[in-house]
C-alpha cells in the first residue's frame, strides 16, 4: 500500500472565473456532478470549494456546501476534503463556517499569508460573463491571502483536535515547509503528514522541476522520508509533468479545475474527471497502482467516513 498514489481532485476553487472555461463547474449541481464522476474515475480525496449559484462567484455559505456535499457523500466512498482557504476576499470565520460545521475526514490548511494572485490573466480577457469578474481577478494585484501563525493555530486546534480532522497542508513555498516544522516542533501537528507542494502560482514557487526536488529535499531533512506523505500540484499547463514527476519520485497527485482549466495545449478539460483519467493512465503506464479511498484512509491516518457530521 506504501506504494500506492492517492489521486486528490481539487473540483472547482476559488481563482478561475466562468469566462474563462465553460465547464468550470458553478451550481451545486455541477459541483457534485463533477466530484462524483472524477470519485468514480479514480480520485480517492474530493477537495471543495463553493459557488454562488446564481453567478458562480465564490461563497463561504454553509447552505450553498450542503446542498452538494452530503450529495456527493452519498454517491461515492471518496475522502471528502472541505477548503478552509476560501479565497482572498474572505475572512477567517467565513473560511471555517462550513468546515466547523460539517467536521470532516480532511481539510486543506495552506501554511502561510502570501501575494496569490493570476492578475495578468485579465488581460488576456476582453468580454466577461459578470461583472464582478473582472475586478475580482484583476483586484488580486492587491490582497494578500492571510494565514498567520495564530490563524493555523488556531484551525488546528477547533478542527484538528477538537473535530478530529486532519489537514492536506498546503505549501507553496520553502518557508512553508519550515513553518509546518514549527508547528510539528510545538507539538501542535501529530503524523502522519500530508503534504501537497504547491507549484506555479505568482507569488509561490515557480513551475521549475528544480524546485520540486528542493522541496522533496527540504521535506526530508525536516520530517524525515518516512515522517510524511508528499503530493504535487502544478498549476495550469504544468499540472501533467509536475505530477508525472511527483510520481516518479514516490509522490502523490492532485488535479481538478481548481488548479488547471486544460487537460493539454490548447485544450480545455471537460470535466475534473477527464483530468483524473489522463493523470490514472499515466501512473498506469508508469507500472504505479492508484490508491482507493479506503486505502488513502489508512494511509493517512483518517478519522473515517462514518465520523463526519453530514
Amino acid at each position: 500500500m506504501s506504494d500506492k498514489v492517492i489521486i486528490s481532485c481539487a473540483v472547482t476553487g476559488s481563482v478561475h472565473t466562468p469566462t474563462m472555461s465553460p465547464y468550470l463547474p458553478l451550481t451545486p449541481d455541477q459541483i457534485a456532478e463533477q466530484a462524483i464522476e472524477a470519485a468514480q474515475a479514480g480520485a480517492a480525496i474530493l477537495h471543495l470549494h463553493a459557488r454562488d449559484p446564481s453567478d458562480g462567484r465564490p461563497t463561504p455559505d454553509p447552505a450553498v456546501f450542503d446542498q452538494f456535499v452530503p450529495r456527493i457523500k452519498a454517491a461515492t466512498d471518496a475522502v471528502i476534503n472541505i477548503t478552509t482557504g476560501g479565497s482572498t476576499r474572505m475572512t477567517l470565520d467565513e473560511r471555517l463556517a462550513y468546515p466547523l460545521r460539517a467536521q470532516p475526514e480532511m481539510c486543506s490548511l495552506n501554511m502561510g499569508s502570501m501575494n496569490f494572485s493570476i492578475h495578468p490573466v485579465a488581460r488576456k480577457i476582453s468580454e466577461w460573463q459578470h461583472a464582478w469578474e473582472q475586478p475580482y481577478v484583476e483586484g488580486m494585484e492587491d490582497l494578500i491571502f492571510r494565514n498567520t501563525f495564530r490563524d493555523i493555530k488556531h484551525i488546528l486546534r477547533v478542527l484538528g483536535d477538537e473535530c478530529g480532522t486532519r489537514f492536506e497542508f498546503e505549501c507553496y513555498d520553502v518557508g512553508h515547509l519550515y513553518n509546518l516544522a514549527h508547528f510539528v516542533d510545538e507539538g501542535l501537528v501529530r503524523g502522519p503528514l500530508f503534504i501537497q507542494n504547491i507549484f506555479g502560482i505568482l507569488g509561490g514557487l515557480g513551475p521549475d522541476p528544480e524546485n520540486l526536488v528542493t522541496m522533496r529535499s527540504t521535506a526530508d531533512r525536516l520530517f524525515g522520508r518516512d515522517g510524511y506523505r508528499f503530493s504535487v500540484l502544478g498549476a495550469g499547463r504544468h499540472q501533467m509533468p509536475l505530477l508525472t514527476m511527483a510520481a516518479v519520485m514516490g509522490g502523490n497527485v492532485r488535479v481538478g479545475l481548481e488548479d488547471s482549466l486544460y487537460l493539454g495545449r490548447g485544450q480545455l478539460a471537460r470535466s475534473c474527471a477527464e483530468q483524473v483519467r489522463k493523470i490514472r493512465r499515466i501512473l498506469e503506464e508508469l507500472s504505479l497502482e492508484v490508491a482507493t479511498p479506503d486505502e488513502a484512509r489508512e494511509m493517512l491516518g483518517l478519522k473515517g467516513r462514518e465520523a463526519v457530521a453530514f
